[in-house]
């Protein structure tokens, strides 16, 4: 597979104030793993600043404009305790939003099969008038967007398995049934939004699957979820193209999460996602990176996803299994998913 990482040294200008979680040390991180452990097999990508023709596809041009005037401020803009504007912000993130539309075009002109955006700030809680969650413009929903109206690509299935569920992406495409989204995230939790009830509305209506989950869970529930329930029904839905919001953050030693990932179970839910592209989206996918703030297992999540896009660890996943537990956890969850996709396994 020829998988492409989209990256720039740049991202770590974007700044929140010191001792902020969502630091630039994650570019850091990152930027080592590329020196080291992802030297080779991989094709680096040079992303590009998105337009604002483009960033508003989704973000209102008042709200575009205003984070515009943050450049170069001497001091910072909180627009909530979590979501700061430095100097370098307003650039960067348009910097990250770029970063998907340039993945697409080289997936769509057949140079990449798939790609990884390794970028900040992340995206998915960004709503088209505010920034929230750490985030300002919301990436994966922008190149969702430009897919749709620029590339024509007409049915795009969006997961996301960040910790937190993903409001911004879900509000952007509740009515429509063109873009599948689903979310796995530990609830309750921050933003408060992503219930099972939450299913879409008009046309879109079961076109925005939630699966909240209560903390503690591991490789093995997850994958079991990957397997029975979002793989039938991306079977069913046969999306032209898959994108991924991607969150380390349900690893096991995140300081924001209860989850217990290993680096090895995000490989393997990746690799469920690969073989969806396989069979229905003739490869074409991109992961978004959102969470994740152990540094440690930062790396070593996305390294073990990387190895997966590019297909050089992909083994033979074990029958799905349903974890003792999980069954009853997620029967009313299911029981919304049935209305619309009998796919979905039930227990």
């Amino acid at each position: 597979m020829k998988t492409g990482l989209v990256f720039d040294k740049r991202f770590a200008l974007h700044q929140m104030g010191e001792d902020h979680l969502e630091s630039p040390l994650r570019i850091i991180a990152l930027n080592e793993l590329l020196q080291t452990r992802l030297k080779s097999g991989f094709t680096i990508i040079e992303p590009r600043l998105a337009t604002k023709e483009e960033i508003t596809l989704i973000h209102l041009p008042d709200y575009v404009d205003f984070l515009e005037q943050t450049k170069g401020l001497d001091s910072y803009l909180s627009f909530d305790p979590d979501t700061i504007a430095g100097p370098h912000t307003y650039e960067i993130a348009c910097l990250a939003a770029g970063a998907g539309l340039v993945a697409a075009d080289l997936i769509l002109s057949k140079e990449l099969d798939n790609a990884f955006a390794l970028i900040r700030p992340p995206g998915h809680h960004a709503e088209s008038h505010r920034p929230m969650g750490f985030c300002f413009f919301n990436n994966i929903a922008i190149t969702a967007e430009y897919l749709r109206r620029q590339k024509s690509v007409k049915k795009i299935l969006i997961v996301d398995w960040d910790l937190h569920h993903g409001n911004g992406t879900q509000k952007a495409f509740y009515s429509t049934p063109e873009v599948l989204y689903i979310s796995v995230h530990q609830s309750p939790l921050f933003p408060g939004t992503g219930l099972a009830s939450e299913a879409g509305e008009k046309e879109g209506a079961g076109f925005n699957l939630n699966l909240p989950l209560s903390p503690g869970k591991t490789d093995k529930d997850y994958l079991y979820l990957f397997q029975r329930i979002i793989e039938p029904v991306a079977g069913s839905f046969q999306p032209d193209f898959v994108l991924v919001s991607a969150g380390f953050d349900v690893m096991k030693y995140d300081p924001l999460g209860k989850m217990e990932l290993s680096a090895k179970g995000c490989g393997d839910i990746s690799q469920v996602l690969v073989e969806i592209a396989r069979s229905w989206a003739s490869n074409r996918l991109i992961v978004f990176l959102e969470g994740g703030y152990n540094l440690k297992e930062l790396q070593n999540g996305v390294a073990e996803v990387c190895f997966r896009l590019n297909g050089t660890k992909c083994q033979e996943l074990p029958e799905p299994l349903c974890p003792p537990g999980l069954s009853e956890e997620i029967k009313p969850v299911l029981k919304i998913f049935h209305r619309y996709w009998s796919e979905a396994a039930l227990g």
